[in-house]
């Protein structure tokens, strides 16, 4: 079986050495180089003619994680992508997902999950921390429950000024524009805003958005 030839790229030395270190005496696995920023990963991808894996930190300078991991997966189809931060934050997972990302895992990661996941992406499966994956299945939940919604369950949870102000926010107004047309103050908006938010299983303005498409408030 040939070695997995892995890229390390993260913009702290001292991590890209220790990862190095982590790897080099594991068998069936060579560190073919190492990177500061994504485009130092996009030169060492175009003068090397294979590299299966990439443990691609998040935030580089230069280029970061994420548009390297998109322009990677387009270029480089066949190099799988494994996302690395200290951050276990959902735009940072979301994100690398969508640009082509096969994995995620945190820098608090020990030795054995890291051989793990690199191992789990080399065969074509995809690999996440614990962590990871408890939010990435509190995001699907959020989505099924607000996906599960009709127009009127939507209308049925929400008070006549909820709506009205769902109906703004979907409108594009920000909350200081709502609490003036009011009459309200701001910290009042603020309240409905985060009830809406609670009642309708949503994290953001997006799904604020796309419920007040379900119910019907704007084409």
């Amino acid at each position: 079986m040939k070695p997995i030839k892995v890229l390390l790229a993260d913009d702290h030395r001292i991590i890209r050495e220790g990862l190095t270190h982590l790897i080099s005496d594991v068998k069936g696995i060579d560190v073919m180089g190492e990177a500061g920023n994504g485009k130092e990963v996009m030169n060492f991808m175009n003068n090397h003619k294979r590299v299966d894996l990439v443990l691609m930190d998040v935030n580089m300078p230069v280029m970061n994680g994420i548009d390297t991991t998109q322009m990677l997966s387009k270029k480089y189809p066949k190099t799988k992508v494994l996302g690395l931060s200290f951050y276990n934050d959902e735009r940072y997972i979301t994100k690398m997902i969508e640009a082509g990302a096969k994995g995620y895992i945190l820098k608090s990661t020990g030795k054995d999950e890291l051989i793990s996941a690199i191992k789990t992406l080399y065969r074509g499966q995809l690999y996440f921390s614990p962590e990871v994956s408890g939010i990435i299945l509190d995001k699907q939940a959020r989505q099924e429950k607000t996906n599960d919604l009709s127009a009127d369950d939507i209308r049925n949870l929400l008070t006549e000024r909820e709506i009205e102000i769902l109906g703004m926010i979907a409108g594009e107004m920000t909350n200081t524009d709502i609490a003036d047309k009011l009459g309200l103050s701001h910290r009042t908006v603020d309240t409905h805003r985060g009830n809406i938010l609670k009642k309708l299983g949503v994290k953001n303005t997006a799904g604020l958005v796309r419920a007040a498409i379900k119910a019907g408030f704007i084409d």
